[in-house]
C-alpha cells in the first residue's frame, strides 16, 4: 500500500467531515473508547493539554506547543483539519507524522479479521487513534490536543489533561451544538474535568455563567475553595501578557489583530501549566519569547494571516465563520485606511454549513471580488456567492481566481484569499 492508497482508504472507508460534512459526524465516546482499547489505550500514556473553542483553537494550540518545544519538551500536536497534507494533523516537535506510519496503521485497521472492523470507526476516530498511538510509541512528554467539533461528545474528550482551554464561543456548527451561545458553550464546557484547571479565553455575559457552573460541578470553583484554590481563569481578565510583554513576548510570528486574543489565552494557559497543575511544567520567560517569536517555524502552522507574496501583497487566512471573518474584515479595513491609493482584491469561497449571509455582510463592500469554489462537495457554487453578495467575478476553481486577482492587482494593491480552509489550502500550493 502506498501513502496515497492509505489516504484513499481512509476517505472512502470512513468519510471525513471536511469532505462530506454532517454525514461524517459521529458523536459520542463509546466507539472511540472501544477503538482505543484495541491499541492498548495509548491516550493514557502521555500528558496532554485539551483545547476547544469556536475560533483560535488551532493558533492557541500551536502557540502552546511552540513554547513547550522551546522549553525542551518532546511535544505531540494533534489538530484539524489539514490545509495541504493529511500529515499536518499529527506532528511531533513540528515534524509531520511519516507517511510510512500512516500506511502501517491503515494496514492494521483495514484487516477484515481485525476486531476494529466491527467497531466501524469514523475518519476522525481513526485519525485520532493514529495520532495517540504514534505519540505513545514515540514517547512524547506532552501532547497538545485540539478538539475536532464541540467538546462534550468529541472523540478527543477521552483524555484527562493537565489543563483544559476554551478559546471563545461563537456561532458555528449550530446544527450540532445549538442555536444560542449558551448552548454552544455547554457543549464546549464538556471538556472541563474534575480537579483539572481550565482557562477560558474570552469573557461573554451569556457564556461565562455556563463555564462557572461547569467549574463548580467539577470542583474547581465555588464554596469551600479559597480564592487561591480556584482553578478557572478568564484569560482576557488576566494581565499577564499586557503587563509582561516587554520582558517575555517582544514579538509573535503570528500576525493579524485577532491573534492578540490567542496570544493572551496561550500565555495565561502557560502560566497555569507552570504554576497550578498536578504536574507543573518547566516554562521559562525565554521559552515563551522564543516560542512566540518562532511559532510557525517550530510547529509548521500556516494559513493564519500569512503573507504569500510581497508584490502585490498577498495574504491568506482561514477565518471561515462570522466570528472569525469579523476580525479579517477589520484587518482589511485598517489596511485600506492606511493605504488610500490601493485596491483590495478578495479571492473568496465558502462551504455550505456556514452562516453565509452574515459573513458576506461583514466583508468590505469597496473591494474587487473573485468568488470561487474549492474542490469539495461542500463548496457553495461561486455564482451563488456572487449573487448573494450582489456583485463580483465568478471562477470555477481557486487557481483561476488567484491568477485573475494577480493579473488585475498592481504592486500597491493587496490580495486577500480566504473564506474557508479549503480555499486557503488550495491557494497555498500555488505559492
Amino acid at each position: 500500500m502506498t501513502y496515497q492508497e492509505a489516504l484513499r482508504y481512509l476517505y472512502d472507508a470512513a468519510p471525513a467531515f471536511h469532505l462530506v460534512g454532517a454525514a461524517a459526524y459521529k458523536p459520542g465516546l463509546d466507539n472511540v473508547l472501544a477503538l482505543m482499547a484495541q491499541f492498548g489505550n495509548p491516550h493514557t500514556k502521555f500528558h496532554s493539554i485539551h483545547v476547544a473553542g469556536t475560533n483560535g483553537k488551532g493558533s492557541t494550540s500551536h502557540l502552546i506547543a511552540a513554547v513547550l518545544q522551546a522549553a525542551g519538551y518532546k511535544v505531540g500536536l494533534y489538530t484539524s483539519p489539514h490545509l495541504v497534507d493529511f500529515r499536518e494533523r499529527i506532528r511531533i516537535n513540528g515534524q509531520p507524522i511519516p507517511q510510512q506510519e500512516v500506511v502501517d496503521f491503515v494496514e492494521k485497521i483495514r484487516n477484515p479479521q481485525s476486531p476494529i472492523s466491527r467497531i466501524n470507526p469514523s475518519f476522525f476516530e481513526i485519525t485520532m487513534a493514529l495520532a495517540f498511538d504514534y505519540f505513545a510509541q514515540q514517547q512524547v512528554d506532552i501532547a497538545v490536543v485540539e478538539v475536532g467539533l464541540g467538546g462534550r461528545l468529541d472523540s478527543t474528550n477521552i483524555i484527562t489533561p493537565l489543563l483544559s482551554v476554551i478559546t471563545n464561543i461563537g456561532f458555528d456548527h449550530t446544527e450540532f451544538l445549538g442555536n444560542t451561545l449558551a448552548d454552544i458553550a455547554r457543549e464546549k464546557a464538556g471538556i472541563i474535568k474534575p480537579n483539572v484547571p481550565c482557562v477560558i479565553g474570552e469573557t461573554d455575559p451569556e457564556t461565562a455563567p455556563v463555564f462557572i457552573e461547569a467549574a463548580k460541578r467539577n470542583g474547581i470553583y465555588g464554596e469551600g475553595l479559597e480564592t487561591t484554590d480556584c482553578r478557572i481563569w478568564f484569560a482576557d481578565q488576566c494581565g499577564y501578557l499586557r503587563k509582561r510583554r516587554k520582558n517575555d513576548v517582544k514579538e509573535c510570528q503570528l500576525k493579524g489583530i485577532y491573534q492578540e486574543h490567542n496570544q493572551q489565552t496561550a500565555y495565561v494557559a502557560l502560566q497555569v501549566l507552570r504554576n497550578y497543575t498536578n504536574h507543573p511544567l518547566r516554562i521559562t520567560p525565554s521559552a515563551i519569547a522564543n516560542g512566540y517569536a518562532h511559532v510557525c517555524t517550530l510547529t509548521g502552522l500556516r494559513g493564519r494571516w500569512e503573507t504569500l507574496c510581497e508584490k502585490p501583497l498577498t495574504i491568506c487566512d482561514t477565518g471561515h465563520n462570522s466570528h472569525g471573518i469579523k476580525y479579517v474584515a477589520e484587518q482589511l479595513q485598517q489596511y485600506q485606511i492606511s493605504n488610500l491609493q490601493s485596491q483590495i482584491h478578495i479571492v473568496f469561497g465558502m462551504v455550505n454549513d456556514k452562516d453565509v449571509d452574515v459573513v458576506l455582510k461583514l466583508m468590505p463592500k469597496d473591494a474587487h471580488y473573485y468568488f470561487t469554489q474549492a474542490k469539495t462537495h461542500r463548496a457553495i457554487p461561486a455564482k451563488d456567492l456572487a449573487q448573494l453578495f450582489g456583485s463580483g467575478d465568478v471562477f470555477s476553481d481557486v487557481p483561476s481566481a488567484v491568477r485573475a486577482a494577480q493579473k488585475n492587482a498592481t504592486d500597491k494593491d493587496i490580495i486577500f484569499i480566504g473564506g474557508s480552509n479549503y480555499v486557503v489550502g488550495e491557494a497555498l500550493t500555488l505559492f
